[in-house]
């Protein structure tokens, strides 16, 4: 299996690496970074890949970067739209147990994923994770949601924490510490995030949120800083060491993910969490241990099922 210096991905590889391998509708692999990740991880033994689109663009992307597809099944659809909605239908019938985007939009993908008609919603609300290797940290790092709800209200911002705290509960933290962000680290009725993240917290208190210790509001570096915490002189089990981050917005959100990725050399994996089936949306930019990493997450939730 191949591994890189980050510590967390690679226990995450490590973990999978005798697991059967997830059989993953990918949707419209039309690009050269898109399928080279798919051959990859199914060279890993990671997945078990159906390749969805074009059949024609799809082949001409694998002779234009030297990869071997011979091997795959392809769905041959017109449109990146044709693939999705098959996609989804294949995992509603019970003939994947994974989504995988290629060179689609994630909002395309998505829309097919959350209709009624695909049948892969459950009682929880959908959200996105990172799971994040940052090397000037010492523990893994969880960013949600940075990709799928745009400006989540209370509940779902109760459904984003759940899911998070399932997926952390699968990775063998047992109690995850989950700071709630917002600008500062007092409550205040001028900004919307701290009263959120007071009443998430009190929700946990009386129980509507479980498997895992809450606090907030809290900075960034509250979060994320004992030095920070000590000058500040918060007292709280999760600031400075928490391993979740549970952004206010999608905007916060990708920021933040993008600014650890491209200036503190952080790398990360994104699934979505809250369907029936794990849907993993890797970036173009993501280099191949995220691919990798992604896969894997997909591989360890569908192994708790």
């Amino acid at each position: 299996m191949q591994t890189s210096p980050r510590p967390h991905l690679n226990r995450l590889l490590e973990a999978v690496s005798k697991m059967s391998a997830l059989r993953t509708a990918v949707v419209h692999p039309v690009g050269k970074s898109s399928l080279s990740g798919v051959v990859e991880a199914a060279n890993e033994g990671l997945i078990e890949p159906i390749l969805i689109g074009p059949q024609i663009r799809i082949n001409t992307a694998a002779s234009d970067a030297g990869l071997d597809i011979s091997h795959f099944r392809i769905i041959d659809t017109e449109y990146s739209h044709a693939s999705a909605k098959v996609a989804v239908e294949m995992a509603r019938d019970g003939k994947v147990s994974a989504i995988m985007k290629g060179k689609i939009h994630t909002d395309e993908l998505m829309s097919a994923v959350v209709s009624r008609e695909g049948e892969l919603r459950t009682g929880r609300r959908m959200s996105h994770v990172f799971a994040f290797d940052v090397p000037t940290y010492p523990r893994p790092l969880f960013i949600t949601d940075a990709a799928i709800n745009i400006a989540p209200d209370l509940e779902t911002k109760a459904d984003i924490i759940r899911n998070v705290i399932d997926l952390t509960h699968i990775l063998g933290i047992e109690t995850p510490r989950i700071a709630i962000l917002s600008a500062v680290e007092t409550v205040t009725s001028k900004i919307e995030s701290t009263l959120h993240a007071a009443a998430l917290c009190k929700m946990a208190d009386r129980g509507q949120i479980k498997g895992g210790l809450l606090d907030g509001p809290l900075a960034f570096d509250n979060a994320v800083s004992e030095e920070s915490v000590k000058i500040k002189g918060i007292k709280s089990d999760v600031a400075g060491k928490a391993e979740v981050l549970v952004v206010p917005d999608i905007e916060a959100g990708n920021m933040l993910a993008k600014q650890l990725e491209y200036l503190a050399k952080a790398e990360g994996a994104g699934i979505v969490l809250g369907a029936k089936v794990p849907v993993v949306l890797p970036s173009r930019a993501d280099d191949a241990v995220s691919r990798l990493a992604a896969c894997a997450l997909a591989v360890m939730l569908n192994s708790r099922k």
